[in-house]
């Protein structure tokens, strides 16, 4: 825009374009730098975050969680199918143990996992401890998930036994065949109404076989529904075409993980990281073209990468995604250790500028502590934001709360740390074989931050003012809207990052919802 100051004209002009502020030899991380906000013609609720995770699957929530063995199982898998997200489960565990996660993440249609129990007729119950975190025991005939059902036994039931402490048989006083039960599909509503209509503390969740079978895929308590119930509204659900939701999975680069790919697909894995430390190498190369000529229809996600050259070597490759970061992680010390890496910031905007013209979508994987961030992560090209310890320390989340004094906490660790590496992740470094392992991250602990179901909306809704602020009602209209210069970034001095943040307080308690 042009104008007069003291009879000569001048060029309006604020903040910088990417193209621009991203190239100037700096690596920026998300708290260096700052959009300029633009102009408001929309409410909030208009705003779409439904995005492409890869070139052949849409999420309605742009959201993703880590392959890590703190971060997710069948429970984030399904918890974060049920918001509209998606779950990578880790393969820092056998083959067929990981199958079997993939497994029972798909056979749920609710947003919550149960631990079941399973005993042979014979078995004793000597223990309030042998039914785990389930309302119940199930009595098959051979003891085991996939056997015919022959009775339950509740804990309450199992708690009045006058003569408890005895090895009885469960036989001789569980409650047999048939039971109250209800279709897997079943919705929280229908599940709700049948509880209260039968007067029953808990239900289990059936699926039946084309031989007419049924198995046990879950167990729903009306205390857990009462939890639920004081949580947002969950949208639109991840289902694959089969109806089930959908599950995600990594695998290394080593000749045993082709076997292990078998595993999955025949567990019916919807998307496969290719989860390696640097991704740019010969192992994933190969690795990459194998996948795709023994398996064309399975989405496969490349990476990890954070440069433009990186970037176009696996999509020639033929990755349906990008996995962008290096060091970024909150638990990960590869800048440190290995000095090499980008500030993602940077690495997000330069490998989406390359992959954008291929159509290949980019997940930000790490660096995420706040809602902001995952604006920027988005705004700056991204498709999807990778968390980690965003969602560790989850209800959802692996393990059990411990106490650190007074705080309530959950192990959090880097897949690259000494401890996750004695478990088989160090072939996430290149099929490296060497008995010399050097760790790249750290083993840590997280504060229980309560369920994902309840603040991961919360954060996404948080997302959605920020797109407001910004003019963009959609991701596709954010990424045209940088790409075309009408969106303005700045880098932030030390000072203005201070300035950002809270600050000048004696005393506050911080609470985002």
């Amino acid at each position: 825009m042009d104008g007069i100051a003291g009879g000569a004209p001048f060029t309006m002009e604020d903040g910088f374009s990417a193209p621009k502020l991203f190239s100037q030899g700096y690596s920026y991380t998300y708290d260096d730098v700052i959009f300029l906000p633009h102009y408001i013609d929309f409410p909030t609720d208009a705003v779409s975050l439904s995005s492409k995770l890869s070139t052949n699957l849409t999420l309605s929530v742009p959201c993703v969680s880590s392959p890590m063995d703190t971060v997710t199982e069948s429970s984030m898998a399904t918890s974060m199918a049920a918001l509209g997200a998606i779950g990578f489960i880790h393969s820092n565990n056998s083959p067929s143990h990981q199958a079997s996660l993939v497994r029972s993440a798909k056979s749920h249609r609710l947003p919550f996992t149960s631990d079941l129990v399973f005993l042979s007729p014979s078995d004793s119950i000597l223990s309030a401890d042998d039914f785990a975190s389930s309302p119940c025991i199930f009595v098959t005939q051979s003891g085991t998930r996939h056997s015919k059902l022959l009775g339950i036994v509740s804990l309450s039931d199992w708690q009045a036994l006058p003569d408890k402490s005895e090895a009885r048989r469960v036989s001789d006083y569980m409650k047999k065949s048939p039971i109250h039960s209800l279709p897997n599909g079943s919705q929280l509503e229908d599940v709700s109404a049948y509880l209260a209509a039968e007067n029953l503390d808990f239900v289990p969740l059936v699926r039946r076989h084309q031989d007419d079978e049924e198995e046990i895929v879950n167990v729903v308590t009306s205390a857990e529904l009462e939890r639920i119930k004081g949580f947002p509204k969950l949208g639109l659900p991840t289902v694959g075409p089969d109806g089930n939701f959908m599950v995600g999975a990594s695998i290394g680069t080593r000749e045993s993980d082709k076997e292990r790919l078998e595993h999955l697909v025949k567990a019916g894995v919807n998307a496969v990281i290719l989860d390696s430390s640097q991704g740019n190498s010969i192992y994933q190369l190969e690795m990459i073209k194998y996948v795709k000529r023994a398996y064309p229809e399975l989405d496969l996600i490349g990476g990890n990468v954070v440069t433009m050259y990186q970037a176009q070597n696996l999509i020639q490759a033929g990755v349906d995604g990008l996995r962008v970061g290096m060091g970024s992680g909150s638990i990960c010390t590869t800048q440190e250790v290995c000095a090499v890496g980008r500030g993602q910031a940077t690495a997000v905007y330069k490998v989406s500028s390359i992959a954008e013209q291929s159509g290949v979508p980019v997940i930000a994987d790490g660096g995420i502590s706040n809602s902001g961030h995952i604006v920027k992560a988005l705004v700056l090209g991204a498709s999807t934001v990778m968390m980690g310890s965003f969602l560790a320390g989850s209800t959802e989340a692996p393990g059990t709360y411990q106490y650190q004094g007074s705080i309530r906490v959950k192990k959090y660790r880097g897949m690259g740390s000494l401890e996750a590496m004695t478990k088989g992740s160090d072939a996430r470094y290149l099929g490296d074989t060497s008995k010399l392992k050097i760790a790249q991250g750290v083993v840590g602990a997280v504060a229980d931050k309560g369920s994902i179901l309840k603040f991961v909306p919360y954060t996404m809704q948080a997302v959605k003012q920020g797109f407001q602020d910004l003019g963009a009602s959609s991701l596709q209209s954010a990424h045209e809207l940088l790409r075309s210069g009408v969106l303005r970034l700045e880098v932030r001095t030390g000072a203005a990052q201070v300035e950002g943040g809270i600050h000048g307080l004696v005393y506050y308690a911080k609470k985002s919802f």
